[in-house]
């Protein structure tokens, strides 16, 4: 089987639509099947014949992302033979979406879409001189007339499908999450990290990981730290990622006199640097209300650190009380105090781990692709 996969955002930009772009088409090659990826062009975009980039224009309020020009986002798809595709794979709602349904309609393959982002929890935070009622409800229309224009919709979470559902989507909706590489996930130095970040071993740490965007809720985080500190004053919370909140943050921090206790390391390299700083931490936090599937949490795991999040929507299906992980409520001092239970009882901490590391193994990205695979079939793909 061959699958065209087309996307407005892709490495070197780094998000997490990017990261289930990859491993899925990781997954594919492992199982003996091929995919095209049509997607944008970057500067310092690495060369590789299974990516088609297609040249745009960086976005306005957002350099890091490039918004693929649609004359030549058309030109790359009609080069294509549409007898080696046997299915059409949308992963975003731009201009992938409606280029992607054209040329499929256009050649009579089918198309499926992954609906990744909760856009209805997005909008207000990119234009928050409009009416937040009115963009939800503008959000909402354009993703059940979108998701409506295609053969099948998937969704990485039980939640995303009740949403898409409630929002009147007539298309099936298949629940398939973004597998998890287990076999990436071994290694990590913690200790290293430590060294070379000049944080005494002994230091409790906290660590996020992610895009560092005003809908993470990582303000939410630092406040817990300030409740932390008051039974734990040598606590610090490590921030990894880059993104449009980082000044509001590092306000945020000084304002609560956390300068010296948040550190932002900004982008870590996926492998040994970001394992490195997995290993590092006594506890994995996290706290976004939008998303989807919460990736992070899983390679948390994977790697045997604690986890203590809330669960909304996407997380709630990775969360399981005592497998790798604490739910805890939508309120810092509350959430503080969960963190402080662990870094009181190592042993207790380890155990969760250790938990947690069993429980990941369930997400793996062989079990995810065929489920994928199977979905193709079903539209009426050809198998080998």
């Amino acid at each position: 089987m061959r699958i065209l996969m087309i996307s407005d955002v892709y490495f070197p930009r780094v998000n997490g639509v990017s990261t289930s772009i990859q491993t899925l088409r990781h997954g594919l090659r492992a199982a003996g099947h091929d995919s095209l990826l049509v997607a944008p062009d970057y500067p310092g975009a690495p060369g590789d014949p299974t990516i088609q980039r297609v040249a745009g224009w960086a976005v306005p309020r957002d350099p890091e992302d490039r918004l693929m020009r649609l004359r030549a986002l058309a030109g790359a798809l009609e080069r294509l033979s549409s007898r080696d595709i046997d299915v059409v794979h949308i992963h975003t709602p731009f201009l992938a979406h409606r280029a992607g349904v054209r040329w499929a309609r256009r050649h009579g393959v089918p198309v499926v879409e992954t609906y990744h982002t909760l856009f209805e929890g997005y909008f207000h935070h990119y234009l928050p001189w409009l009416p937040r009622a009115w963009l939800a409800l503008l959000a909402r229309r354009i993703s059940r007339r979108q998701c409506d224009q295609v053969s099948a919709v998937i969704a990485p979470s039980t939640a995303m499908r009740a949403k898409l559902q409630e929002y009147g989507v007539a298309t099936p909706i298949q629940v398939i999450p973004t597998g998890l590489p287990l076999e990436d996930f071994q290694d990590g130095d913690g200790e290293a990290f430590r060294h070379r970040h000049d944080i005494p071993l002994h230091k409790p740490l906290l660590l996020y990981v992610g895009r560092v965007a005003h809908e993470k809720n990582i303000g939410f985080l630092i406040s817990a730290l300030t409740h932390l500190r008051s039974v734990r004053p040598d606590a610090m919370l490590l921030i990894a990622g880059e993104g449009p909140a980082l000044p509001a943050l590092k306000a945020q921090a000084a304002a609560q006199g956390l300068a010296g206790q948040v550190r932002f390391l900004g982008y870590l390299q996926r492998g040994a640097p970001l394992h490195d700083c997995y290993r590092a931490a006594d506890v994995f936090v996290f706290a976004s209300r939008t998303e989807t599937q919460g990736l992070v949490l899983l390679e948390a795991m994977a790697l045997g650190i604690p986890v203590v999040a809330q669960a909304h929507l996407g997380t709630a299906d990775v969360l399981r009380e005592g497998q790798g992980a604490l739910i805890a409520p939508d309120d810092p001092a509350a959430f503080a105090k969960k963190i402080a239970g662990l870094l009181s009882d190592r042993a207790k901490a380890r155990r969760l781990g250790e938990r947690g590391q069993i429980y990941a193994q369930e997400w793996s990205t062989a079990r995810m692709t065929q489920r994928m695979l199977d979905l193709y079939a079903s539209l009426g793909a050809e198998t080998p």
